[in-house]
């Protein structure tokens, strides 16, 4: 699955959080992810081996709470699509430590990988915007869910092993649809 350009709004206005993303699916599982971004650093994982940026290991964060974790999420393009979220977002913010939103989801993902957030969340994303990304969570070591929501939009979670299962009751706790 190739995404030539995520983050077409970033990328209009020369927000340089706006990637390529190349993902390969055997089967409909993930296999294979390379992102490279508007910094020119490129990231790629092989499912099962490792994860890279740039040639060095990467590792999602080594929190072990939800409490000061950074998270990084987005928002649709839909104006009843933003009003939800944003709803979502009143209900975790104070639970959390701060947000991230950078306009797209590969890079977002990639920085759940990297641990430069401590996770991610997401709802609204088409497969092309989160493949790459899911083998890059995954060969780094990290999880990922997508969870189908009662209005057939889909949830997308990326986070450390640790920090998933808390991360999914604090999401259900804001109201989204976790299991």
């Amino acid at each position: 699955m190739i995404d030539p350009l995520d983050g077409t709004a970033s990328y209009v206005r020369g927000y340089p959080t706006y990637c390529v993303s190349i993902g390969v699916e055997v089967e409909g599982e993930p296999a294979i992810g390379v992102i490279v971004d508007a910094l020119g650093r490129r990231t790629e994982g092989v499912v099962g081996e490792e994860a890279v940026r740039d040639g060095r290991p990467i590792r999602p964060s080594a929190r072990t709470s939800l409490e000061g974790a950074v998270l990084a999420t987005g928002f649709g393009y839909e104006v009843a699509q933003r009003e939800a979220e944003a709803r979502t977002l009143v209900r975790l913010i104070g639970r959390i430590a701060d947000v991230r939103r950078s306009g797209s989801a590969a890079f977002d993902l990639v920085a759940a990988a990297c641990g430069e957030v401590d996770a991610y969340y997401e709802l609204f994303l088409a497969p092309w915007d989160a493949s790459a990304g899911h083998a890059i969570v995954l060969a780094a070591g990290g999880a990922f869910r997508q969870v189908e929501q009662p209005d057939g939009e889909v949830l997308t979670v990326a986070s450390p092993v640790q920090l998933l299962e808390p991360l999914l009751a604090l999401l259900s706790d804001a109201g989204l649809t976790t299991r």
